[in-house]
């Protein structure tokens, strides 16, 4: 870290130095005419943590007594005070999990419930299409019967 802000220093005061890209700050390590032609750039990823790793920093942080304790844990393992917060959480519904009582007898069927749900949809289909029937039968009655009477219907514009 001092060597790149060393590095930076120089290239602001006009020095080249192998290894520091010219305007970006970037260490390459390439000298400063393979840089000037094509940099290589390192894609970020997002790191990941081992849930054994995760619980020793929150133990850790636990122990810490000191002011400032902390702070210097997480700068050594060059975290972030969000992580130790997340992990905090984490860790606390782990342990509510564990301690919570265990859903008792046959557990449910996925297949079981899907034919079930179908079953009740059919049998809507059924009811509605019924009713449909009904309906439709009603509305021809009352065609038939304004028709009879000669009175206009929905169908037809009104004289």
């Amino acid at each position: 870290m001092r060597r790149e802000k060393q590095g930076l220093s120089e290239v602001a005061a006009g020095s080249e130095v192998a290894g520091v890209s010219p305007g970006t700050g970037r260490v390459t390590g390439e000298t400063p005419t393979e840089a000037a032609g094509n940099e290589v750039v390192a894609v970020a990823k997002r790191r990941r943590f081992a849930p054994s790793y995760k619980r020793r920093i929150v133990r850790a942080a636990a122990a810490c007594t000191e002011p400032g304790e902390i702070g210097r844990l997480l700068r050594r393992e060059g975290l972030y005070s969000s992580n130790l917060t997340q992990w905090r959480k984490e860790l606390d519904a782990a342990e509510h999990a564990a301690l919570s009582p265990k859903a008792r007898g046959p557990k449910p069927s996925a297949t079981l419930a899907e034919a079930r749900r179908t079953l009740v949809l059919e049998t809507e289909v059924q009811r509605l299409g019924k009713k449909l029937g009904r309906a439709e039968l009603i509305i021809d009655a009352q065609k038939k019967l304004c028709e009879a009477l000669g009175l206009p219907t929905a169908e037809e514009p009104l004289r």
